[in-house]
């Protein structure tokens, strides 16, 4: 067997514990240290028994790839450091908060043959994969991704929050350009848009309802596909699905077979693999800057939107 990857984790809030936790137990990963700028978060790296780091720049020397899943203000500028030093990165989602960002880091990847991914989560869902194999010339998309308010993101609304997964997805299964959307949103809790909905609608016809709150009580992850054979439901948290099909003037129903996988721990298998071959050197994740640039716009339309809203004070 190859020798593993030396790899980092900078950030240890809710998502960077998991990070840690999947690459130390992952053969093709060797963990050798934990980043964050707090040091009461030292319990994590005593827990795994690797270093804790509170510079991210200490780790320079000592690592082939890192996650960076601190919050995103900071991703442009601690991603830069990592990919101009040679170092391959996974930022968890959005990739930045800007588009020039993006832009520049998908530059200096490709000018360093480095691999930077951005951690679309779903991407790696089991159920997620089994219905990729069955989706074709879907027509309507009816997606739900609702949740309680946890207060960990206060940098950016529920589109980059949340929706930005629906996008990335949708995107990836039209493979069409979007024609128009309007959406809409509201601030209740946070200076940012805490509940949105946006109806998108394809060149190639394609309907995508997406709709995303973080002030919901009940957690679902829930995308509803129509194609013209087929409607197929998936539950992203309990990774199963169902397809209904018209057979005569009878419904049928009938459940999809899933073998339940940890996403995230797919996710950085995945990213290791693509290091390990060579084929996300030099080839940064252009569908995560594709769908941040989606989100922003669907952002702007609600401030314009609200703006010229009748309730607008």
């Amino acid at each position: 067997m190859d020798s593993p990857l030396q790899v980092a984790v900078i950030g240890v809030g809710h998502l960077g514990r998991w990070h840690a936790k999947n690459y130390f137990e992952l053969p093709q990963a060797k963990l050798v240290g934990i980043c964050d700028n707090d040091s009461s978060k030292n319990v994590r790296a005593e827990e795994l028994g690797v270093p804790f780091y509170t510079k991210y720049q200490d780790l320079f020397n000592l690592v082939d790839a890192v996650s960076i899943a601190t919050p995103t203000s900071t991703h442009y500028a601690i991603a830069k450091d990592f990919l101009q030093k040679g170092i391959h990165t996974l930022i968890e989602k959005p990739i930045t908060l800007r588009l020039e960002e993006a832009d520049e880091l998908l530059e200096i990847a490709r000018k360093n043959n480095c691999a930077l991914r951005v951690g679309h989560v779903e991407r790696h869902n089991a159920g997620y994969k089994r219905i990729e194999e069955i989706a074709n010339d879907i027509r309507f998309f009816e997606i739900h991704r609702l949740g309680p308010f946890t207060g960990r993101i206060n940098d950016c609304g529920v589109v980059l929050d949340l929706m930005i997964h629906d996008i990335d997805i949708v995107l990836g299964l039209v493979k069409s350009k979007v024609e128009s959307f309007d959406a809409v949103g509201v601030n209740v809790i946070t200076p940012y848009e805490d509940i949105a909905n946006v109806r998108l609608k394809f060149k190639n016809g394609a309907i995508a309802n997406l709709t995303a709150s973080r002030l919901t009580p009940e957690k679902q992850r829930k995308i509803r596909i129509f194609q013209e054979d087929a409607y197929v439901s998936l539950d992203y948290e309990a990774q199963s699905a169902k397809i209904f099909r018209k057979q005569g003037s009878q419904i049928s129903q009938e459940s999809v077979d899933i073998q339940k996988t940890e996403p995230l721990k797919e996710e950085l298998k995945y990213f290791l693999e693509k290091i390990k071959t060579g084929e996300s050197l030099g080839r940064p994740d252009e569908a995560a800057r594709d769908a941040l640039a989606l989100a922003l716009d669907i952002i702007e339309n609600i401030k314009k939107n609200h703006e010229n809203s009748v309730f607008t004070n």
